[in-house]
């Protein structure tokens, strides 16, 4: 086992990061996080949906010690994903669906975790003993990156870095070694709202808090079951996620393209009409999202948007595959297969010209 200074240690740790490929490195103490009674509230409020599991680690969030006893440091990473202008579809007429930019490339868990492996067995070179996360675990990651200066919490919920903007992923590690910790850094969003107005379905209910019932990503993929009729329509051709208070946020606009190939837009995914999306069988699907975070909803959970999206934007031309659709053995796709032809048919009676 290698000894030198935590001062030191903390040093090669940064460079080491950086090395593989991480944009940011910073240090927190391990502290209860500052937002874990505002969290207890989220959760008594039912703000959480149906993540249930937020529930079940509840004092571990609110308590890092109880995920990694003796742990006395938090070190936390961020890895940019920005890819630039979205190369799906028609813009015009949203007929390829909008996928969020994080969901664009592979699965972030797995280029992360990958990353993360390394970097605790350089911890562990030096003694310490790690857990690493990546989205997965019972810990309240924004409030520590924001602790260890990452970024600050924007009024959406999302932390924002002055260089990244907010296309950024997070992954933590909670190691027994006892590192310095960074400065937090100022608030700079001042009296800006954009993020708030530009929610399509006011899911942020006032500064830094979000109602996840009402998000689009949650609809969209978090929740397993059917979608809310009243947010049918404002998903649009969303099919997974919504990048809509990340795009309003003016600190974006100095964001660089990602250093990771892993996160560049497939051709797979960007190249299929949302109709053609509906054809797909259980296998071709696996296919298709192989490595891509979508794989996660299923294709229970990715057609069911596909059909939402299609009654939103779809026109006649879209009825045959909505109809097979109405057809499948799935209830929850056939259901809202059934919603969308019903809103494409009252669209085209509405279309046609009256009869004086």
């Amino acid at each position: 086992m290698m000894q030198i200074s935590a001062t030191e240690l903390k040093t090669r740790l940064v460079s080491f990061a950086r090395d593989i490929g991480f944009d940011s490195c910073r240090v927190a103490a391990c502290n209860p996080p500052v937002h874990a009674n505002d969290f207890r509230e989220w959760l008594r409020d039912g703000a959480h949906g149906e993540m249930n599991y937020m529930q079940r680690g509840e004092d571990k969030r609110c308590d890092p010690e109880k995920v990694l006893p003796g742990a006395r440091s938090i070190v936390v990473v961020a890895l940019n994903y920005f890819q630039g202008d979205a190369p799906h579809g028609d813009a015009a007429t949203g007929r390829r669906g909008r996928i969020a930019r994080y969901a664009w490339g592979d699965d972030y868990h797995d280029v992360i975790a990958a990353k993360l492996d390394k970097t605790d067995e350089l911890l562990r070179s030096f003694g310490g003993q790690q857990k690493c996360y990546v989205d997965t675990g019972p810990v309240l990651e924004r409030d520590h990156a924001e602790q260890a200066g990452i970024g600050w919490h924007g009024k959406s919920t999302m932390l924002i870095d002055q260089r990244l903007g907010t296309w950024f992923f997070l992954a933590e590690i909670l190691t027994t070694l006892e590192l310095p910790p960074d400065e937090p850094v100022p608030n700079r969003c001042g009296t800006c709202e954009r993020c708030i107005t530009a929610c399509p379905t006011g899911a942020i209910t006032t500064e830094h808090r979000l109602d996840a019932r009402r998000c689009i990503s949650y609809l969209t993929i978090e929740l397993k079951t059917a979608i809310p009729v009243e947010f049918r329509p404002l998903l649009a051709d969303r099919i997974f996620g919504c990048d809509d208070c990340l795009d309003a946020c003016p600190w974006n606009r100095f964001a660089q393209e990602s250093r990771e190939s892993a996160f560049c837009a497939r051709r797979s995914m960007t190249g299929k009409s949302l109709g053609e999306y509906l054809d797909l069988t259980d296998a071709e699907f696996r296919a298709v999202f192989r490595k891509s975070p979508i794989k996660r909803i299923k294709r229970r959970g990715f057609l069911r948007n596909v059909c939402v999206a299609l009654g939103n934007v779809g026109d006649p031309s879209d009825l045959p595959a909505l109809e097979r659709a109405a057809a499948d053995p799935e209830p929850l796709i056939a259901e809202h297969a059934t919603w969308a032809i019903q809103q494409i048919c009252e669209r085209q009676k509405q279309a046609q010209p009256q009869v004086v």
